[in-house]
């Protein structure tokens, strides 16, 4: 962990801007705003997802910023989202970053005419490149550390 006793101001605009980065994918997310979502990303980005946590194979990669709309699509299948983010850890190094981030994600769905949950604790570990005064996703990789399915009563079911 970093200890920072004094911060630049150009340090902790680069760590708000990172932080405002973090958010606004997840708030994307959470309006299924596949564009808006994609648009955090440069256009030679990697994302890969790791379904079966640290250590596993990636279940998928994919390259390039137009390959995440199928990802940042199949959202809409869900009723509801929501994704908290929690903790992150940022290291700067000029317009180049490195973090992790922990997200608690929520997904909200019916099967078989029953409502569900489906939590999923996610870290993200981030590559981060500075365009143009502007912090973008280079390289995002997403490791699921656990996930739960249950039943969930929705408010209209009263």
């Amino acid at each position: 962990m970093t200890v920072h006793t004094a911060l630049t101001p150009s340090e902790g605009a680069d760590r708000l801007a990172i932080r405002e980065l973090f958010d606004a994918y997840a708030h994307c997310a959470d309006r299924r705003d596949a564009e808006g979502q994609k648009s955090l990303f440069t256009v030679d980005t990697q994302f890969a997802v790791y379904m079966g946590g640290d250590g596993s194979e990636a279940t998928y990669v994919l390259h390039g910023r137009e390959a995440l709309t199928p990802i940042f699509d199949d959202l809409k299948r869900y009723e509801a989202t929501t994704h908290f983010n929690g903790q992150s850890t940022v290291a700067l190094a000029g317009d180049r970053a490195t973090g992790e981030s922990y997200t608690i994600a929520h997904h909200v769905f019916t099967e078989g005419g029953e409502g569900k949950i489906m939590i999923a604790a996610l870290r993200y570990l981030d590559t981060f490149t500075k365009l143009d005064g502007q912090w973008y996703f280079a390289e995002r990789n997403l490791v699921v550390d656990w996930s739960e399915t249950r039943s969930i009563h929705t408010p209209t079911e009263g």
